[in-house]
């Protein structure tokens, strides 16, 4: 490649035997040669291996223009984007051609003009794979002038020309795209009469601006991106756009938590200050998984909508800097992520999910904590024995003795901002809870002993075996049937007042 890119003149690059190719053959034969090579893979799309891009692929060894439909969240813009790796690092182009025309094929008036002044002399330059992708997120205010082009008045007055002229025309995002790969994202939001205008484009792989007789026979790669939400919401793909996008291919969510959390552990952006000094045990992270998992089953949410990805994301995020402020606020050097951090969290799940009418009812805050209380009651699961089996069946339950306690009236605050001291001296104040710890999960750090007993209190309460209460920075703990009596008697009071 480091010889091809000497090359200056378009007879230089005859001489060279370079032979021209379109994009959609460059891709084919690209992505054979990395099929042969066992390294045809879209780096850092996780969980789309033995779906999604086995269709990719196909689409591309088909030469198709593709349409990615899925919900938000999907990775969809990125893998358009991954698509450029499949393209020659480098390309030449009649130099000063707005259109960066292939000197085999110059299809602008510039181009074509220069090469027949020129000839061989024709100066030659070269374009990296990484400017040959246009992205355009279509907005109902997107104009067929946006995307194809339109006659410029004033270069037409200055150049003393016809309207009619080519070389008056101000060329759109699609012909500047030529040679290229262009994305359209949330094509249903793209009115229906700028939709009409891609057929031609699509079909016959030229362009009309207004009335006037051009023809540019554009060599593009087009990869449209959809939400099946859109087509009710906000609009649809026209019948006739959509049949002459040849491959449809479906993403979707994450189909296990050990997918779901890679994902997580990839795009979370974390410095290496906090990477370093906090430690976040498997459990918590399996926990952000999970409450995503929840979310796209909640009778509160929108499933239509979906629940993106980036909800994990952000909530990691949060949860991380949740206990970094604690650390920084106790002076501490380390510590480690709390069930109590998830506090944290909340902020990051509100504003990615969109709540039907019963959400609503319940609040955004309230739904969040639901989707939390719900995934620690699944992973409870997978780490203790469930308490209502232990319940119903004969011999000694593992939970008396935490259950008792808070039977007779105790009650345990666990606050996101305690020191580790105060933290420990907390749990530990809770008899037979370091027990059970040490009956299923022996062999531990006492991080991982802490955290654990910490959850097992919060688990105890989704099975209604203890009461647990939200604070503003944190959770209260005390025995089931004295919060039903208090709220009963709030109840009362409230009525003997009116």
């Amino acid at each position: 490649m480091s010889k091809l890119l000497e090359i200056k003149t378009f007879g230089e690059l005859k001489s060279s035997g370079y032979k021209p190719r379109s994009i959609k053959q460059e891709l084919r034969e690209n992505l054979i040669k990395q099929l042969k090579n066992k390294e045809a893979e879209f780096e850092g799309i996780i969980g789309y291996e033995d779906t999604v891009i086995p269709d990719l692929h196909t689409a591309i060894l088909s030469k198709h223009n593709i349409l990615l439909l899925g919900l938000r969240g999907q990775a969809k813009t990125r893998i358009a984007r991954l698509m450029v790796n499949l393209l020659d690092e480098y390309i030449p182009y009649v130099d000063g051609s707005e259109l960066f025309d292939d000197p085999f094929n110059a299809i602008s008036w510039f181009a074509r003009k220069r090469l027949e002044e020129q000839g061989d002399q024709t100066p030659i330059a070269w374009m990296h794979r990484s400017e040959r992708y246009t992205e355009k997120l279509a907005t109902p205010d997107v104009t067929v002038a946006d995307l194809i082009g339109d006659v410029d008045p004033i270069k037409a007055a200055t150049m003393k020309m016809a309207y009619s002229d080519e070389r008056v025309i101000h060329f759109g995002l699609i012909p500047r795209a030529h040679r290229g790969i262009f994305v359209i994202n949330e094509l249903p939001d793209l009115q229906a009469r700028i939709q009409v205008a891609l057929f031609n484009i699509l079909q016959e792989k030229d362009i009309q601006i207004r009335g006037f007789k051009l023809r540019l026979p554009l060599d593009v790669q087009f990869v449209f991106t959809a939400n099946p939400e859109d087509y009710t919401n906000r609009g649809s793909i026209v019948t006739p756009l959509k049949d002459r996008i040849e491959s449809q291919i479906l993403t979707h969510y994450p189909r296990s938590i050990e997918i779901s959390r890679k994902i997580t552990q990839q795009e979370a952006s974390l410095t290496p200050d906090q990477r370093e000094k906090i430690e976040a045990d498997g459990l918590v992270k399996d926990l952000v998984e999970q409450i995503a998992f929840e979310a796209r089953n909640s009778e509160y949410i929108d499933k239509k909508s979906g629940v993106s990805a980036r909800l994990t994301i952000t909530a990691y995020e949060n949860l991380i800097s949740n206990a970094e402020r604690r650390m920084l606020l106790n002076g501490e050097g380390r510590t480690f992520v709390r069930i109590a951090d998830f506090v944290g969290v909340i902020p990051a799940i509100t504003g990615k999910i969109e709540l039907v009418y019963e959400g609503e009812q319940e609040g955004s805050a309230s739904v969040a904590n639901i989707l939390l209380g719900k995934a620690i009651k699944t992973l409870m699961l997978q780490y203790f024995p469930d308490p209502e089996k232990l319940k119903r069946a004969k011999g000694k339950n593992p939970y008396a003795d935490i259950i008792d306690w808070f039977g007779v009236g105790n009650a345990l605050n666990i606050q996101d901002n305690q020191s580790l001291g105060e933290y420990k001296e907390a749990l530990l104040s809770v008899p037979g809870l370091k027990g059970v710890i040490k009956q299923f999960h022996p062999h531990l750090s006492e991080s991982q002993k802490l955290l654990l007993m910490e959850f097992l209190l919060h688990g105890l309460s989704e099975f209604s075996q203890i009461s647990k209460s939200h604070l503003d920075n944190g959770y209260a703990f005390k025995d089931m049937f004295d919060s039903l009596f208090n709220a009963k008697f709030d109840e009362d009071d409230e009525n003997y007042e009116e």
